[in-house]
């Protein structure tokens, strides 16, 4: 289905996903949740918003685009800091969030969220970027692939 290729932008991905995993978990409840599920979806979450903002200040230190719907745009192939790490820590973040959020309504429903955001994003989104940055940016972008998870 190439017509959701870069399509929806990420982040309204997730809202739309954690929207879903509340609604499901209203629909389906969880049982009793634990003490310390609160602290543990702050910590996800702390993690996520970092990586995001890491990954997005890389690119702006980079000065090349951070449109997810116009990877072709890209100038600077980034793969330094939490690049070294992931090939897309932002979209991580994304999912960490979803994570928090899942631990948060503590619903094993909850966690079909964050495996449907990764399906999604994994085929419309991250897909496509990397046919435009192998082709923008040739060899180096395969060796960077190469060297680097896509996820963790």
């Amino acid at each position: 289905m190439p017509s959701l290729e870069l399509k929806i932008f990420p982040p309204l991905v997730a809202l739309l996903v954690a929207v879903a995993m509340g609604v499901l978990t209203l629909v389906l409840p969880p049982g009793e949740a634990p003490f310390f599920r609160g602290p543990a979806a702050i910590v996800i979450a702390a993690a996520g918003f970092a990586l995001s903002l890491s990954g997005a200040l890389a690119f702006r230190r980079s000065k090349t685009t951070a449109n997810p719907r116009e990877p072709q745009t890209a100038s600077f192939l980034v793969v330094s800091g939490v690049y070294k790490i992931t090939r897309n820590p932002m979209y991580l973040g994304l999912l960490c969030l979803l994570l928090a959020w899942a631990a948060f309504l503590w619903s094993p429903w909850a966690l079909a969220g964050p495996v449907a955001f990764v399906a999604y994003i994994s085929r419309f989104q991250i897909a496509p970027e990397e046919r435009a940055l192998a082709a923008l940016f040739g060899g180096e972008y395969l060796a960077y692939r190469a060297r680097v998870r896509r996820w963790l």
